[in-house]
């Protein structure tokens, strides 16, 4: 059981020990002094374990609700001592969040990023396997992206500057936590992540429905990163005349995969050739 001396009861909304959970429908805290809300105990599990492990992350303070703590006694004893946990009954954390969609476990995380991207390639192993993101906007398919690296065992997602946050509440949520799980690291533009990783022995392959050649004859090397574009857009031309370029066969006269759809089967097929998926 969780000892009561833990915990931290709060009976006002306006509190300003929660006041970093206040009105979450109307703003997310991703971006600001790298500090972003982790919702859920699946959530807050990964970043429990993302803390202990690589120690990538901090968690500075939880708010849980008060009929919840008892299933999560576990999870709040893997906390370290100095991380705050406050406890509310639901009238208050409603009024706080500012919706009743917050499943009761709220957590305020920061993220220790590395100092570029090439200290972060600096660490991937010998071989490696990586999702190399361009102009992702939409939240669904970061969070998407994150979840399949997950998955199928990638190293680590790499992002340029026109991506959105994957420490977003949404694309945590969307990735099962994934986003706290699979390191990453944004880096400047697409060109300068495409020359950086080039430079490092990567084979960067750009995912498009105008590949040259079929995913299915792809054979992947010891270090490869898969490289995804926005939808719609895709991949920029200067890029894709750049790399070698690999399109996913599907039937005639459709339109092309969702990215983060994309991003899956790519991932499968190169993880399951580099010996990283079990039968």
């Amino acid at each position: 059981m969780t000892a009561p001396a833990r915990l931290t009861p709060v009976a006002d909304p306006a509190d300003p020990r929660i006041a970093e959970f206040t009105a979450m429908r109307d703003r997310d805290l991703a971006g600001r002094g790298n500090r972003f809300i982790a919702e859920g105990r699946v959530v807050l599990q990964a970043l429990a374990e993302a803390e202990a492990g690589h120690k990538r992350f901090v968690i500075e303070k939880v708010l849980i609700l008060e009929n919840r703590v008892a299933g999560l006694s576990d999870l709040i004893a893997q906390l370290d001592p100095d991380c705050p946990v406050y406890v509310a009954g639901r009238e208050v954390i409603d009024a706080v969040v500012g919706f009743a969609m917050h499943r009761g476990v709220l957590a305020l995380g920061r993220y220790l990023p590395v100092a570029g991207l090439r200290e972060f390639i600096s660490r991937l192993p010998e071989q490696a396997l990586l999702v190399a993101a361009c102009g992702i906007a939409n939240h669904d398919n970061i969070g998407g992206i994150f979840r399949n690296a997950g998955v199928f065992g990638a190293d680590g997602v790499v992002l340029d500057d026109s991506c959105c946050d994957p420490l977003y509440r949404k694309a945590i949520r969307v990735s099962v936590g994934a986003a706290l799980r699979v390191p990453f690291c944004r880096g400047g533009s697409i060109a300068e992540l495409v020359a950086e990783l080039s430079g490092h022995g990567f084979e960067v392959v750009g995912l498009s429905p105008r590949g040259t050649g079929a995913l299915s004859d792809f054979q992947p090397g010891r270090r490869v990163a898969l490289l995804a574009g926005a939808e719609g857009e895709g991949l920029p031309e200067q890029i894709i005349d750049q790399v070698k370029t690999l399109r996913i066969e599907q039937a005639p006269g459709l339109d092309s995969l969702n990215v983060a759809t994309a991003s899956g089967i790519a991932l499968w097929h190169a993880a399951s050739r580099m010996g990283r998926t079990s039968r």
